[in-house]
């Protein structure tokens, strides 16, 4: 049997977590239900999740805070992180994505919207899970070199501390040297068809890439009018 997909749903509000939880029971996922977010991180000590709803403003320590500790975990930082949150200005969403967020949906929302973003990050750490077992790929493009199968990416042989994001990012880009894609293509090849994202969205992960490469940053060139695309250093 399949085992059941596990969803941490850290929010406060105990009529959000009712709505969600009835929403969400015919996906036939195991719910892990916490009010704070001291309690959402010490059932990631002792369970395996796939998928974390992060509500921003929380008791104790915030949202953006539990953020970090999580994908400063090395066993949880490739989990799909969705942030729920009334916080929708830029900068909020911004902070958010900058930090690891894989996502980022605003109060009030559509239940099946949210579910549908849910099943998309399953997918996705589905597929990469799938994808690291059946077996090792890696590239190197000057000093810049990614390794798949251990999830590890190194320039000048300094390691990368790179969100799961920003690693599928690198990784897209750099199997695919010099060839041009749109924002649309790019959202395609990391979250997949029809994911609902903004080209904002987009232009804000690949700016905190672009940093955490320091001067290899330079390899991912904006192409105005059309999107991005990866070139080697001479």
């Amino acid at each position: 049997m399949t085992p059941k997909a596990v969803v941490l749903i850290i929010e406060d509000d105990p009529g959000i977590q009712e709505l969600l939880s009835v929403s969400m029971s015919n996906e036939g996922w195991k719910l892990l239900q916490a009010q704070t977010g001291e309690e959402g991180l010490g059932f990631l000590k002792t369970e395996t999740v796939n998928c974390i709803l992060l509500d921003i403003m929380l008791p104790g320590i915030d949202g953006l805070k539990v953020l970090k500790k999580i994908k400063d975990m090395e066993r949880c930082r490739n989990i799909p992180v969705i942030m729920t949150t009334a916080k929708g200005e830029d900068a909020d969403v911004i902070t958010g994505l900058e930090l690891g967020a894989d996502d980022y949906v605003v109060k009030p929302y559509s239940p099946k919207v949210l579910i549908a973003r849910v099943r998309a990050g399953l997918r996705r750490q589905e597929e990469g899970s799938f994808n690291t077992h059946a077996q090792t790929t890696a590239w190197q493009q000057g000093k810049l070199r990614l390794d798949a199968s251990r999830h590890t990416a190194y320039y000048d042989d300094q390691p990368l501390d790179l969100h799961a994001t920003e690693f599928a990012l690198l990784q897209h880009f750099i199997s695919h040297p010099d060839i041009v894609f749109s924002r649309n293509q790019i959202i395609t090849a990391i979250k997949g068809p029809d994911y609902p994202v903004t080209d904002r969205s987009v232009d804000v992960q690949i700016l905190g890439l672009r940093k955490k490469l320091g001067e290899a940053g330079e390899m991912i060139e904006t192409i105005r009018g059309v999107g991005y695309r990866f070139r080697v250093l001479i």
